[in-house]
């Protein structure tokens, strides 16, 4: 497994959603690209953050580590937040001990958005309100129009 000391990265506008992070060197596959890092929080204390609710302000800033950990990339979050969701992603989330690093699935080229998939799980089965408040934009031939997955 290749390590990179600093991320190969730049933060720009995305054709996927508002900004997002961009390869500036090919980047192997397998490599670990980039820790999640933000405000470790209990799940409790996330809801309560944010109990306007997603209805108002959809939160893709909020990573689930386990049961009792929250990470919050709004506070003291780094530009691994704005990596974007795709429903063909070229990297994905792998959590060791209870920090989550993102490594690249495959072979990157320079320039290419990097993404992973959100897999966002909730209280709601209705589809349809999953993809207002949630929806893909990623373009993949098998985008399934959500952030959510699907059971």
């Amino acid at each position: 497994m290749q390590r990179l000391k600093e991320p190969p990265l730049e933060i720009r506008q995305s054709r996927i959603s508002g900004l997002g992070a961009f390869a500036t060197k090919p980047i192997e596959r397998g490599a670990r690209i980039i820790e999640y890092r933000g405000e470790r929080i209990s799940p409790a204390e996330a809801d309560l953050r944010y109990e306007d609710g997603p209805a108002n302000r959809p939160h893709v800033l909020l990573f689930s580590v386990d049961d009792r950990t929250v990470i919050d990339a709004g506070v003291e979050g780094n530009e691994a937040r704005f990596i974007n969701h795709s429903c063909s992603p070229n990297c994905e989330s792998i959590t060791v001990g209870k920090r989550v690093w993102i490594y690249a699935r495959r072979s990157i080229r320079a320039g290419e958005e990097l993404t992973y998939d959100y897999n966002l799980t909730g209280d709601t089965d209705d589809l349809e309100e999953q993809r207002r408040l949630y929806g893909c934009h990623c373009g993949a031939k098998n985008c399934r129009g959500t952030m959510f997955k699907l059971q």
